[in-house]
Formats: C-alpha cells, structure tokens, sequence
C-alpha cells in the first residue's frame, strides 16, 4: 500500500482487536507510525507484532493512564495526527430497568468519558502540531432504538452530540472531527444471534472508511458516514 501517511503518528484506542486491530493495520500500512492501546497488555503486544506497530497499556475511563499516555506519546514521538477512538463496551444484559449499576458505569465511562478524555488530553498535542483527525467510532445504535441494550445506545448517542459539537470548536484549529457509524459487524463485541456473519460488515469495512476520512483534502471534511452491510445480515 503506498505510504500516503508517511510521517503521521495515530493512536488508536481499543486496539487490540476486532475494528481497532484493523484500523491500526490499515494505518500502519499506510506509513502512519501507529500506537494501539487497551487495557489488556499481552493482546496488545499479540497484536502489535502482527501490524508492525506500537503498543501502549491505557484504559480510557482512567483520566491518569490517558494523560500519562498523552504525556508518553508527546514525549517520545512529539506529536499525534490521528486519534481514533475505538474502545468501547457493550451492555445488552436485558431492558434497562434489569440493569446492574455497575454495568451502567462501565458502558457510558468507556464508551463516552473515555472519548472526552483522550480529546481532553491529545487535541493539545494536535493545535501545537497544525492540526489533525479525531475519528470516533459510534454505531448505529447511536441513531436507532436499541431494546435490551440502552446504555451503550445512550453512550453512542452521547458520542455523536459530543463529536459534533467538538468538531465546531476544533475546526478552526485545523482539526477535523468525524464519526463513523457502523451497522452490524462481526467482532467479539455485541451477540449477532441469527445473523448470518458473511453478510455482515468486517472489521476492515471500518478500517477502510478511517483510511479515506484521514487522506481527504484539506479544504473538506466528512462530518459523519454511516456504514451498513450490502445485504441485511
């Protein structure tokens, strides 16, 4: 693939596997010098070894581990490109009113803390440097019902009004905001009972619309891109 990112640094939360896995290999191979992170060191470490990349522990719902790898990435590589963020968990226990706080917690600080805290934490490092992307990771939950899985539509609803209102006050800063909205996919994350995972779409299908967000020209940004399979799974 040619290194049309040659010279960037990414980072890419929940890196370890499924969408973040395929992302970080997308970028990597586009030149991109590459940072996975999650909370899970040796699958990380798995991971890097197979896309030729860097891995670094950080748990996004930890404003600690996220400045201290913000403080990390500028002090090593002095500065970040592109930031895409990926972790997340799920919540489909049961209907809402079934649902252990804890559970709550854990969806909606990962799913939406986490992203305000990397922003909190890079987009400093991004104005310094000129600019950059900030590519956030929703779903389709994030504009449809969801029964049986309300805090992680909550999250994703969180996260599409935080994307937009952030991507206003970045824009200015040379910083362009996206989100991309995936429907089904095939990764560990969310049951897929009944479907069929051939039809559905792939970690790379994701991986894919990262890469032509972070190669647009300078003068345009898409804001947002829902990504559906071809044929209803």
């Amino acid at each position: 693939m040619q290194a049309t990112l040659s010279g960037k640094v990414s980072v890419v939360t929940g890196g370890g596997r499924g969408i973040g896995a395929a992302v970080a290999a997308r970028l990597a191979d586009s030149g991109a010098t590459t940072i996975i992170c999650g909370r899970n060191r040796e699958r990380l470490e798995q991971t890097a070894q197979k896309v030729h990349c860097e891995s670094m522990v950080c748990d996004v719902s930890d404003w600690k581990s996220v400045a201290l790898l913000a403080e990390r990435v500028q002090q090593t590589l002095g500065r970040l490109d592109i930031l895409v963020n990926n972790a997340g968990i799920g919540g489909f226990g049961g209907p809402l009113y079934k649902l252990p706080l804890d559970q709550w917690d854990a969806v909606l600080n990962t799913n939406l803390r986490g992203v305000f805290y990397t922003i909190r934490a890079f987009a400093p490092l991004m104005i310094a440097g000129g600019g950059g992307h900030v590519i956030n990771i929703s779903s389709i939950a994030g504009k449809n019902a969801l029964p049986n899985g309300a805090a992680y539509a909550a999250s994703k609803w969180g996260l599409n009004g935080l994307s937009y209102s952030v991507a206003e006050e970045l824009r200015g800063q040379n910083i362009r905001v996206a989100i991309i909205c995936p429907g089904s996919t095939y990764t560990e994350l969310s049951p897929h009972e009944g479907k069929d995972p051939g039809k559905m779409l792939q970690p790379d299908d994701v991986a894919h619309v990262v890469a032509m967000l972070v190669t647009q020209s300078p003068q345009s940004f898409a804001s947002e891109v829902i990504l559906r399979p071809t044929q209803k799974p």
